[in-house]
């Protein structure tokens, strides 16, 4: 699976870093840094990931088809 990233919309709420740790988190200026951009999350952590989409307040997470 792929995540798409909006991140224009993303206000830094830190809700995905907390569900998906491994998957997102933000850096000192509270900016998201996705770790698996352009590349396939790792089927280990694909169950936290889209734990992660869901809880995003402003939609800024997508699985990509």
């Amino acid at each position: 699976m792929k995540i798409t990233v909006d991140y224009a919309r993303c206000e830094g709420h830190g809700l995905c870093a907390e569900q998906a740790p491994e998957v997102f988190s933000l850096d000192d200026d509270a900016e998201l840094i996705y770790h698996f951009d352009g590349v396939n999350v790792p089927e280990d952590k694909v169950t936290a990931a889209r734990a992660a989409i869901v809880s995003c307040p402003v939609a800024a997470l997508r699985e990509a088809s």
